[in-house]
């Protein structure tokens, strides 16, 4: 079903938000929209709202299948905005928020279904999973010009690193949290704003009353910020992602200068989860 608004989704189409996981696809340009929409319904979401452009054409058989709300990620804090509406909307239950052209990737995600993953790390009584964003580009950028290839994707398998996360108040390292940074944000950084080199961010959650998506990707409540609860190791997901590779290719402040994002440390994406697990950019816990 096609809503005219967000206003218009949350006054008649909430019935999608009845059950959980729920999983938020926000749509900013034409890249891999129908490969992100069918990726995520196999993993397991009971329900994807995808939030487009009207302009945006979606595929129509990739359209019957979600729920689509005509809405733009142009104005100053527009998802911040409908996430925190759906928030609102749907306490008590699972969300998940991407762009286009990116995927997530959870220990064993193909044989176990996203919800499987969630009723486990609600049994370990967290409320929030910390996701790392991965970012992969296209090998030959000569024959992708916007840097998207899901059959010649690439990754750096090293160059990940994370620091301490100070206290705006106390200046000390707040507890079990952590910003991470590396991939392409990290060796293209001169081309990336500081506020948005971090590859953390905080996609899925439970909703509760009160709860608000900041900025940065992070929560009102700072226990959804840690990576881990006090007593022992999390799970942790990855969203593999194009957005970086895209952005620094089609925007004239960078692509000029960047004939390839391949380097010595780039390695062939194998689309499963357990490279992501050997190179140590997603962790079972106590998951088995």
């Amino acid at each position: 079903m096609r809503y005219s608004s967000l206003a218009d989704f949350l006054a008649l189409g909430r019935a999608a938000l009845a059950r959980g996981p729920v999983g938020l696809i926000f749509v900013e340009d034409l890249a891999e929209i129908e490969s992100t929409i069918s990726y995520h319904l196999k993993a397991g979401f009971r329900a994807l709202v995808v939030f487009a452009p009207s302009e945006i054409t979606i595929a129509p058989e990739a359209e019957a299948r979600v729920h689509r709300v005509d809405y733009s990620l142009i104005a100053d804090h527009a998802l911040e905005r409908a996430v925190n509406a759906v928030i609102e909307a749907a306490p008590g239950q699972w969300l998940y928020y991407c762009f286009n052209a990116e995927y997530l990737f959870f220990p064993f995600c193909e044989t176990r279904s996203v919800g499987e993953l969630l009723t486990f790390h609600e049994g370990e009584r967290r409320d929030a999973m910390l996701t790392y964003v991965i970012d992969v580009y296209a090998g030959d950028l000569g024959l992708r010009k916007d840097a998207v290839s899901l059959t010649d994707a690439w990754l750096d398998k090293s160059g990940y690193y994370a620091l301490g996360r100070p206290d705006a108040v106390s200046g000390h390292p707040k507890e079990r949290q952590l910003d991470f940074f590396g991939g392409l944000r990290w060796r293209f950084e001169e081309h990336v704003p500081a506020d948005r080199r971090k590859i953390d961010r905080v996609a899925l959650f439970k909703a509760k009353p009160g709860l608000t998506l900041r900025a940065d990707h992070t929560f009102s409540d700072e226990e959804y910020n840690t990576y881990a609860c006090p007593w022992h190791h999390n799970l942790t997901a990855a969203i593999v992602s194009f957005r970086t590779a895209k952005a620094l290719k089609t925007n004239p402040g960078s692509t000029y200068d960047i004939r390839t994002f391949r380097w010595h440390n780039s390695v062939p994406f194998a689309w499963n989860s357990q490279q992501l697990l050997d190179l140590g950019l997603i962790e079972p816990g106590q998951w088995f």
